[in-house]
């Protein structure tokens, strides 16, 4: 692990031994950890995490690979930190960590080019769309290059979208706009959340929003950030800094919960801009008291991401928002495993840790028994629905505002 080669190696190491000494290695943390849960080694719980990265920064500890591939483990779900008695600051030592040594993540590096300019993504997800090329691609991919990191990635490739237009500018429906809303769509979400964007803009221009789109937009730089890489983050970030203060909003909204922290600290620090995650955003709205919803009889499974309860904190909006609808029955799936396993690219690097965890939550889905599932992050959302979908079922998971914005009732 190179603490001693960056210039800051020094400072950093001595700050990481100073967050490290807040620990008082209690274990309350312990049964909130979902690699802990799933390893039942302390060396992946947070307090082991914690007395490695003080070893490994005062230098009592040469790194073998072991010690470094245990801090990689780390979901960075922030639940340890939610009970932590001693409020130890767990995100920043493990960011601190990070930066000097970033994750050893192959995967990221390859998806790096693509969520620079997500354009990309949507112009290749078109062309697989036009070719049908989720009936013969895995096929094909198993066949030709069957021990191939590409073929395991492309065994999680999610379904792909319908095509779904998103105009520049959409103006509100009421006779004076209440304000100028710009929509962060990111970098995966931009291609695979086109729908919840397009609900949010039709909730948005329903309470009296103006909504825009900012072109050129594209990554918050949050997956490089949570994985230490901080001059790529700091780059993606940047860009799309100017593109979304170029469109002049009043605030900017973010759908996805696990991009909510980077948008709000990196993206758009200092910039006069307020950042709000749309389900808070929405749920306190004055105005939402005069729209009406269809009634909707069916049981929705409602998954709250990690990122919702430790970053976000939108999880009681999220609850609120669906109790506006009629007749539909919600169902919380079990808190714990804390996380579902997906954290950016993490599911395709750490298959052995981040499976056990999706089985988990695919195991309470099936005794909930529901009609659709719910879940606030893309990642979450792509990643429960291919295991869904491999496990041969026929549920979808939607976005929340997604169900809100079907079954709302315009004049």
């Amino acid at each position: 692990m190179a603490f001693v080669d960056p210039p800051n190696s020094v400072a950093s190491g001595s700050r990481i031994a100073s967050l490290a000494d807040q620990c008082v290695q209690c274990g309350l943390c312990l049964p909130h950890c979902p690699t802990y849960r799933v390893s039942r080694n302390e060396a992946e719980s947070p307090r082991g995490r914690i007395a490695l990265a003080r070893a490994l920064a005062s230098g009592s500890l040469a790194d073998t690979g072991s010690a470094s591939t245990h801090l990689d483990h780390c979901l960075s779900c922030m639940s340890c930190e939610n009970v932590c008695p001693s409020q130890v600051q767990y995100g920043e030592l493990l960011q601190e960590v990070r930066e000097l040594r970033p994750v050893q993540s192959p995967f990221l590096r390859r998806l790096q080019p693509w969520l620079a300019k997500p354009s990309r993504l949507r112009a290749a997800v078109a062309v697989m769309r036009a070719v049908r090329a989720d009936r013969w691609l895995l096929g094909a991919m198993r066949r030709w290059m069957p021990n191939s990191p590409l073929t395991k990635a492309a065994h999680e490739l999610p379904a792909l979208p319908p095509a779904i237009s998103l105009p520049e500018l959409t103006r509100s429906l009421g006779e004076t706009s209440r304000g100028r809303i710009g929509l962060m769509l990111g970098c995966v979400a931009s291609a695979f959340d086109r729908d919840t964007h397009a609900a949010s803009i039709r909730l948005l221009t329903a309470l009296g929003y103006d909504v825009v789109i900012a072109p050129g937009q594209g990554c918050c730089g949050a997956l490089a950030r949570h994985a230490g890489h901080k001059d790529d983050a700091k780059a993606m970030a940047e860009k799309t800094r100017a593109a979304l203060m170029g469109v002049k909003p009043d605030s900017v909204l973010v759908s996805a919960s696990g991009c909510f922290d980077t948008v709000r600290d990196l993206t758009l620090a200092k910039s006069g801009i307020a950042v709000h995650d749309a389900l808070s955003f929405i749920a306190a709205d004055s105005a939402l008291s005069t729209l009406r919803f269809r009634p909707l009889q069916k049981k929705a499974a409602l998954h709250v991401a990690c990122t919702q309860t430790s970053i976000a904190g939108s999880a009681s909006s999220m609850r609120r928002l669906l109790d506006l609808v009629p007749e539909l029955k919600v169902l919380p799936m079990d808190e714990q495993p804390k996380c579902c396993g997906a954290s950016g690219s993490y599911f395709l690097d750490f298959p052995e840790m981040s499976q056990p965890l999706r089985a988990a939550k695919l195991a309470q889905i099936e005794t909930l028994a529901p009609d659709v599932v719910l879940s606030a992050n893309i990642g979450c959302r792509l990643y429960l629905g291919n295991g869904l979908r491999q496990n041969g079922s026929g549920l979808g998971v939607m976005h929340p505002l997604a169900l809100l914005a079907e079954q709302l009732e315009l004049d």
